[in-house]
């Protein structure tokens, strides 16, 4: 029997992101029920991942009905001495109010995304199996459940997915190699012969995504996983979550209990026969382990180090088995593919650049967040439509993309759609998707410096032209900086990035040389060289 429509508690939603948690989302949300308690007011309180608006958070979303239907009215930003205020204004009515922003689905700025990944975060339950269900959970794996491995791997490699962790290599084709690959005689003891890897490490600069997704809708990234151990063949997935992430480990290792207790992991998913277990592994809090190799070596309890390939991880990955090691929102973008079908994916998207892309606009921008849009969006309209211009008002003078060894691109580049082969083209990479923003009162020469000592700081020592490399780079720099002898220093300079780009193990010392030869290409003046570069 349900209670007559008055009687009904209102609902009230509160992110519980990190994000909003920084900015004061538990204490408003204390304050929201203990104003309610205090007027007789019934309430159910919603602890939601974030929209993304960050510039707009402590949001509170309240759910009215309108013309027969629930719409969520959005207040924000609301700190915790606002709440009074919204209930002396009518909110539980969507009254007036200066924080009022109105209906938020209607806001332009979510509306003109193509939110695809991001679909449920913030608005459902981000633990809640039953919410979950209700807003399309778990389809995607009953259909896979329902198909031959080779086919759930046809249709992601139909799709074009490519890796989303920064690589951008065919998802499909990984698959394919795991799935074909043999399997040695098993290990003494019960060992998987195959493993799904969640790539979590999240370390680029301005980057938070997968932290988002985790939060947010982490039973997203479980089906996902599950559907990847379905398709190769394997029975065991670990997430190496980043250390630095507390807040995605609690709803990650919620999200993994209450998905076993519904019976969607385990020995026999819904009765189907087939077995997926799920475990979070917290990472050795080293930048360097976002690589994967390195990554599977921290992962077998050994010192995060690059492996040299061949074999690669797909033949002889975590534990010497086949493994599949994909980035978070790879993964969680594969329930949508298999719930409606690699056309629709593949129908977003430009050349061999398909789908989504969950961008991150970080730095000196007014309206700082995430944006998911189709590749093809430029990084004008990103910094201006949707990041508002700079935070300072001082006119934006560069952006670097890609994560602290992404190329620093001046304004004249900006017109760049986002797609692989386009960023490829002028020597940048999209990486991520973190875009940082930096005003005209940059040194670009103190943040080639940065980019160099970082690789120096962050490198596992295992190869000659990184490790020593980066150190003697930042002794360059300092030297060019200073102005000695700079005709020579510049020789020195492009050696060394020719030697680290061509000869280092991995990608961390071959790409750390783009962002300073990016800032030295568009930025010479900072570096107090006049002539241009040839």
């Amino acid at each position: 029997m349900s209670l007559p429509a008055a009687s009904m508690p209102l609902r009230v939603y509160v992110s519980r992101d990190a994000s909003a948690l920084a900015l004061g989302a538990d204490a408003t949300a204390r304050a929201i029920e203990a104003v309610a308690r205090e007027r007789g007011i019934a309430i159910d309180l919603v602890r939601t991942g974030s929209r993304g608006m960050f510039w707009l958070e402590p949001l509170v979303e309240v759910e009215v009905a309108t013309n027969g239907a629930s719409t969520r009215i959005g207040y924000g930003p609301v700190a915790a001495r606002d709440v009074a205020g919204l209930f002396d204004a009518g909110f539980t009515r969507a009254g007036a109010h200066p924080a009022r922003v109105g209906p938020v689905e209607s806001l332009d700025w979510l509306a003109r995304q193509d939110r695809l990944c991001f679909a449920r975060v913030g608005v459902t339950d981000p633990l809640g199996i039953a919410d979950y269900v209700a807003h399309g959970g778990f389809r995607g794996l009953r259909n896979a459940l329902a198909m031959a491995p080779a086919d759930i791997v046809k249709v992601v490699i139909d799709s074009g997915l490519r890796g989303r962790g920064g690589a951008a290599f065919p998802t499909g084709l990984k698959w394919k190699t795991v799935l074909d690959a043999p399997v040695a005689q098993p290990a003494p003891g019960p060992q998987p012969s195959k493993y799904v890897v969640c790539n979590a490490d999240e370390g680029d600069s301005g980057t938070f995504s997968d932290r988002m997704l985790m939060e947010g809708d982490p039973l997203c990234l479980v089906e996902g996983m599950t559907i990847a151990g379905i398709a190769v063949g394997a029975t065991q997935g670990y997430i190496y979550l980043r250390s630095e992430y507390p807040h995605a480990r609690r709803a990650l290792d919620a999200a993994i209990a209450n998905a076993y207790a519904a019976g969607w992991l385990g020995a026999d998913i819904r009765g189907s026969g087939r077995r997926f277990d799920l475990e979070v592994r917290i990472g050795a809090g080293a930048y360097i382990c976002g690589e994967e190799t390195s990554l599977l070596d921290s992962l077998e309890g050994k010192r995060g180090q690059v492996r040299f390939k061949p074999p690669l991880p797909a033949i002889k990955g975590l534990f010497g088995r086949p493994t599949v090691v994909n980035n978070v929102i790879s993964l969680a973008s594969v329930p949508l593919i298999l719930e409606r079908g690699a056309a629709y994916y593949r129908d977003y998207g430009v050349g061999r650049s398909r789908g989504t892309l969950p961008i991150q606009l970080a730095g000196n921008l007014k309206r700082t967040g995430l944006v998911e849009k189709a590749f093809g969006v430029t990084l004008r309209e990103l910094l201006y439509d949707w990041g508002g211009g700079s935070y300072s008002g001082r006119p934006i003078r560069a952006v670097q993309v890609g994560g602290p060894l992404g190329a620093y691109l001046p304004e004249s580049q900006f017109d760049t759609p986002l797609d692989y082969e386009a960023f490829a083209s002028i020597g940048a990479m999209l990486g991520h998707g973190g875009i940082v923003a930096f005003d005209d009162s940059v040194d670009m020469a103190e943040q080639a410096r940065h980019a160099m000592e970082f690789c120096a700081v962050e490198s596992c020592g295992k190869c000659t032209p990184c490790r020593i490399g980066s150190t003697r780079g930042v002794e360059v720099l300092d030297r060019l900086r200073a102005g000695i002898d700079r005709e020579r220093q510049l020789a020195l300079l492009e050696d060394l990035c020719t030697t680290m780009r061509h000869a280092s193990l991995c990608a961390l010392g071959g790409l750390t040389p783009d962002p300073v030869t990016s800032a030295l290409k568009h930025f010479r003046e900072d570096f107090g060289i006049s002539t241009p570069r040839e």
